[in-house]
């Protein structure tokens, strides 16, 4: 299996590498998990993964920067597996609201904006640190082998909004509804920082490697 972890200027690359590799290791996949922003790469792709840190418009203007866009939209729209990571997640939005409106990839339903929900109930920003997940257990495929009330690691000012319910797959609470996994077709997306969660971020990203998108 080749992994690809797309490299656009974005953080975390070598975490979510070896994240990925670990994954892998423990399903007893035989992965190459590679750093890189090479049209033959991502074109090559069994698995694509987009990490992200920092403010939306930086990373979409990294993403935007040569080819790479095209490419991850042609290589998805042939039913190639896509994991956003936190900003990387925010990206597959219609836009974000984060210095500015900047235009996401559009491929789910929603928006990045502040989380004023949150900031008007006195509660701190960024949102950092373990909080529950809230899914429906067998509802989707990424979610396998957990169980609700299991813990995602998060780092974040800004959320999905306007999200659409088939979409989600996963929510967490804090000062409001914050969507912490979509779907839709083969991409999807986690709000929290798999490879900084532990068991739990290593089983999505078991399942992921594994996932089947219908």
């Amino acid at each position: 299996m080749r992994v690809v972890v797309i490299d656009y200027n974005g953080g975390n690359l070598a975490s979510a590498a070896q994240a990925a590799k670990r994954a892998a290791a423990l399903r007893n996949i035989e992965a190459n998990v590679i750093i890189s922003r090479s049209e033959s790469d991502i074109l090559s792709a069994d698995r694509l993964i987009l990490p992200g840190q920092g403010a939306f418009a930086d990373c979409a203007q990294g993403l935007n920067q040569g080819d790479i866009r095209p490419l991850i939209e042609k290589t998805t729209q042939e039913g190639t597996p896509f994991l956003g990571i936190c900003v990387g997640m925010q990206l597959m939005a219609q836009y974000g609201l984060e210095h500015g409106r900047t235009e996401g990839l559009g491929w789910v339903s929603g928006h990045i904006a502040p989380m004023e929900d949150t900031a008007r109930q006195g509660l701190q920003l960024p949102h950092m640190g373990w909080n529950t997940l809230d899914f429906t257990p067998g509802a989707h495929p990424l979610t396998a082998g957990l169980t609700p009330g299991d813990h995602g690691y998060f780092v974040h000012s800004y959320a999905l909004q306007d999200a659409s319910p088939e979409e989600t797959i996963a929510t967490a609470q804090y000062g409001m509804n914050i969507p912490a996994i979509i779907a839709k077709g083969c991409r999807c997306g986690t709000q929290f920082h798999v490879e900084k969660s532990q068991e739990v971020g290593l089983t999505i990203l078991g399942n992921f490697l594994t996932w089947q998108p219908g």
